[in-house]
C-alpha cells in the first residue's frame, strides 16, 4: 500500500474534493463556458445597460471579435515563443535538475507553486509558461494528482498585479501611458513605491508565498480519487522528434548559426538603444522579442528552432478558438457601459475607507467577464479615480485593488488558464476545482489589505 493511500484525507483535502467533484459535474468545457458568458453578458446588457438596443449588443460582441485579435496572436506568440525557450538544451536541463530536488508529491506540488509565484513575480508572461512547463517536469518524476499539479502552477498568476509586470502599476507611473487614467483626471502620476512597494502591496504578497505552498501541500488527494499525468506521454512529447535533414546549400543554411545570430544581434542591438534612450519598457511585445532572441540563441541552429517552435504550436488551438470569443463579451461590456454600471454600484456606497475593497469586489465582478490582463482599468479607473479624489483616497491602493480583484477572479476564470492547459495537455474542470481555494484565500488576503493596510 502506497503512503498516500495509508494516510488519511486531511480536512482541507476533503474540502477541496467537494469543490473538485462539483467544478467536474457542473462547469462545461472551456469553450462552451465562452459562449454561455456571452448570453448572459448579452442579457445583462439589455436589463441593466445605458445602451441596451440590439444594435448596440451586436455592434460591440462584433467589434470585441476582431479587436482581440492583435492581444490573441500576442498571447499565441509568448506561448510559442516562451515553450520553444525552455525547451531549449540550457533551460530545459535547469528545469530537470530544479524538478529532482523534492523527494515527496506534497514537496513537489509546493515548489511548482513557489516557481509559479515567483516566476510570475518577475513577469507574468514568462512566469505563466514557465510554470506549465516546470509542472511538466515535475509530474514526469512524481505520481502525483497532475490537476492538483496545474492548479498549484496556476495559483502564482495571484503575482500578476502586485508584481514587476503589473499592467495597472506599471501604467500609473508612465506618463502618458494610454491607460494612466490617474494623470489623465488629476494630473497625478503614481510612482511604483506608492503602489508596489507600499505595505498594501508587500504584505499580502509576502502571505501568498507563505500560505499558497502551505496550502496546496495540505491539499492532496486520496489515492483513490487521484488522477496521476500520463508519464509516458509527457515523456514521448518532450522527446526530439526526428527529421529528414536537407542536404546540399540547403542542409547547409538550416545549419547556419550565423543567420540565428543576426537576429539575436538585432533584437538585442534593439533593446540596447531603448536602455540608452531611456524609453525601455517590459511590455508584452518586448517580452516576446527577448523569447525569441534568447530561443533562437540557445538552440544555435535556425533548423532547431524550428523544430522547437512546431513542437510548441500545437498546444495553441484551444486559445485560437476561445480568445474570439472572450472579446465579443468585452466589447459588449464596454459598448453598452454595463461594466461603468456595474463599478458605479459598488461606487455609490464606498466611503473613504471602503472605497478599496469596492473597488475590489466590483474588478472581481467585471473580471468574470472581462478577464484583460488589467485592460479593464480603462472600464473602471474614470469613476474608481475621481471617486478616490472626493473621498481623499490613496490613488495607487484604489488602482492596485482593481487589480487584484482580477487576480482572485481568475482563479475561478478559465481565460488566462489556457496557455497553461495547453501546454500541460489537461482539462480545465479538475483544476479549477483546486484553484477555487486559492480564489478563498487570495480573496481574504487581497481583501483584508485594502481594507486594513492603506493609509
Amino acid at each position: 500500500m502506497s503512503q498516500n493511500a495509508a494516510r488519511p484525507a486531511s480536512p482541507l483535502a476533503r474540502i477541496t474534493g467537494v469543490f473538485v467533484y462539483l467544478f467536474e459535474r457542473l462547469l462545461p468545457e472551456p469553450f462552451v463556458f465562452a459562449i454561455l458568458l456571452t448570453l448572459l453578458t448579452a442579457l445583462l446588457a439589455f436589463i441593466f445597460a445605458p445602451k441596451n438596443t440590439v444594435t448596440e449588443v451586436l455592434t460591440g460582441w462584433y467589434g470585441g471579435i476582431f479587436q482581440i485579435f492583435p492581444f490573441a496572436f500576442q498571447m499565441v506568440l509568448i506561448l510559442v515563443t516562451g515553450y520553444a525557450l525552455t525547451s531549449a538544451p540550457p533551460v530545459s536541463a535547469l528545469l530537470r535538475r530544479i524538478a529532482a530536488i523534492p523527494r515527496t508529491p506534497r514537496g513537489a506540488v509546493a515548489l511548482t507553486v513557489f516557481v509559479g509565484l515567483t516566476t510570475v513575480t518577475l513577469n507574468w508572461g514568462f512566469g505563466l509558461v514557465a510554470s506549465a512547463v516546470f509542472a511538466r517536469e515535475i509530474a514526469k518524476r512524481h505520481r502525483l494528482d497532475f490537476a492538483w499539479l496545474l492548479a498549484g502552477a496556476y495559483s502564482g498568476f495571484l503575482m500578476f498585479p502586485p508584481g514587476l509586470s503589473s499592467s495597472i502599476a506599471l501604467a500609473e507611473a508612465t506618463p502618458g501611458s494610454p491607460l494612466n487614467i490617474t494623470q489623465k483626471l488629476t494630473g497625478e502620476i503614481v510612482p511604483l513605491s506608492h503602489s508596489l512597494l507600499a505595505p498594501f502591496n508587500l504584505v499580502p504578497s509576502i502571505l501568498l508565498f507563505i500560505i499558497l505552498p502551505w496550502l496546496f501541500s495540505r491539499m492532496e488527494p486520496p489515492e483513490a480519487e487521484m488522477q496521476p499525468a500520463d508519464q509516458a506521454r509527457l515523456a514521448k512529447e518532450d522527446e526530439p522528434k526526428p527529421r529528414v535533414e536537407a542536404s546540399g546549400l540547403a542542409g547547409v543554411l538550416d545549419r547556419a548559426w550565423i543567420l540565428n545570430l543576426a537576429l539575436v544581434v538585432a533584437a538585442f542591438g534593439y533593446i540596447g538603444m531603448q536602455l540608452a534612450h531611456g524609453t525601455f519598457h517590459l511590455d508584452i511585445n518586448t517580452l516576446i522579442l527577448i523569447f525569441l532572441a534568447l530561443g533562437l540563441l540557445l538552440h544555435w541552429r535556425p533548423i532547431a528552432y524550428v523544430d522547437a517552435v512546431n513542437g510548441a504550436a500545437r498546444v495553441t488551438g484551444s486559445l485560437l478558438l476561445q480568445y474570439p470569443i472572450y472579446g465579443g463579451i468585452m466589447g459588449m461590456m464596454t459598448a453598452t457601459g454595463l461594466a461603468g454600471v456595474i463599478a458605479k454600484w459598488f461606487i455609490v456606497i464606498s466611503t473613504p475607507m471602503t472605497l478599496p475593497f469596492w473597488a475590489f469586489i466590483s474588478s472581481i465582478i467585471i473580471s468574470l467577464f472581462v478577464p484583460s490582463g488589467g485592460g479593464h482599468w480603462a472600464v473602471q479607473g474614470p469613476f474608481i479615480v475621481p471617486a478616490a479624489v472626493a473621498l481623499h483616497v490613496n490613488q495607487a491602493a484604489a488602482a492596485q485593488a482593481v487589480g487584484y480583484g482580477e487576480a482572485v477572479a481568475n482563479m475561478i476564470q478559465p481565460f488566462w488558464a489556457l496557455p497553461l492547459l495547453a501546454i500541460a495537455g489537461i482539462g480545465m474542470r479538475r483544476v479549477l476545482g483546486f484553484t477555487v481555494m486559492s480564489f478563498f484565500v487570495s480573496f481574504i488576503v487581497f481583501g483584508a489589505s485594502v481594507l486594513f493596510l492603506v493609509r
